[in-house]
């Protein structure tokens, strides 16, 4: 099984656990010139719940013809269960 890889989903994250992890994804998008995702969490840093939300469902569907791009993927998923914990 070493081809087996298991990520581990935290869901207790904060929100400034969660806008860094909307901050690299925003440098991975501007590291693989994805300047149209990476424009989607410009800003984040205090944004309503409400907008991260929608920007983290909106970068979810662009990236779903995307495969070479699951590392960014895995990242908002994770961002996605923690979304709850925004305050």
């Amino acid at each position: 099984m070493a081809d087996d890889k298991t990520v581990r989903m935290v869901t207790n994250l904060d929100r400034p656990a969660i806008e860094g992890k909307l901050a690299d994804v925003r440098k991975q998008a501007q590291a693989g010139n994805l300047s149209e995702l990476a424009s989607m969490f410009a800003g984040v840093e205090g944004m309503p719940k409400a907008q991260i939300e929608t920007r983290v469902k909106n970068a979810l569907k662009w990236l779903a013809d995307k495969p070479q791009h699951q590392r960014i993927v895995v990242d908002l998923e994770l961002v996605e269960l923690n979304l709850k914990n925004l305050k």
